[in-house]
């Protein structure tokens, strides 16, 4: 990764933010070693939930990157109009003092949060507990998509899955 992400998740963890790692830093942890240059979130769309992310991720300095107020993030009529009419699948936020640290925040939940959060994988990361989502959910999310990075991913993933089922099957 690009940057320290250790500030962003203790930032989030400290307000007891409710979200899912997705995208290529959960692919990476599950396994398949690859580069990636954001970190992607899918983060519980409760209005307050979304209000104590945004204050805790504009507090260590991030911002968006569209000329919007941050917290109107939270509004879920904001974000469906942002989803409708600017085609906004994301919720780009950067940090102006190190550009290359960046946040891609799901603007609609691309699978139900309760199922992300339940069939989530709990993980050490720079020596912090994080979630990140199932295989099973990255695959159904990097389906949709047409990018061949994405079906790089889904194949790599498939082979750690199988891996892994081969692994359970041969234990005593």
């Amino acid at each position: 990764m690009a940057f320290d992400v250790h500030e962003i998740f203790t930032a989030l963890d400290k307000v007891q933010v409710r979200y899912v790692v997705v995208g290529g830093l959960a692919v990476i942890l599950h396994g398949h070693i690859r580069l990636t240059q954001d970190l992607d979130l899918v983060i519980d769309l409760e209005p307050g939930n979304c209000r104590k992310a945004l204050a805790a991720l504009e507090g260590i300095g991030l911002k968006p990157r569209l000329p919007v107020v941050m917290q109107d993030f939270a509004d879920p009529r904001k974000r469906e109009d942002w989803y409708q009419n600017r085609h906004m699948q994301v919720f780009q936020l950067w940090d102006p003092r190190n550009p290359q640290r960046s946040i891609d925040v799901f603007v609609r939940e691309p699978l139900k949060f309760a199922d992300l959060w339940r069939d989530s994988v709990v993980k050490v990361y720079d020596g912090m507990t994080i979630r990140i989502a199932s295989i099973a959910h990255l695959i159904a999310m990097k389906s949709g998509t047409q990018r061949v990075r994405d079906r790089d991913d889904i194949e790599k993933l498939q082979e750690i899955q199988r891996q892994l089922s081969g692994s359970e099957s041969t234990s005593p």
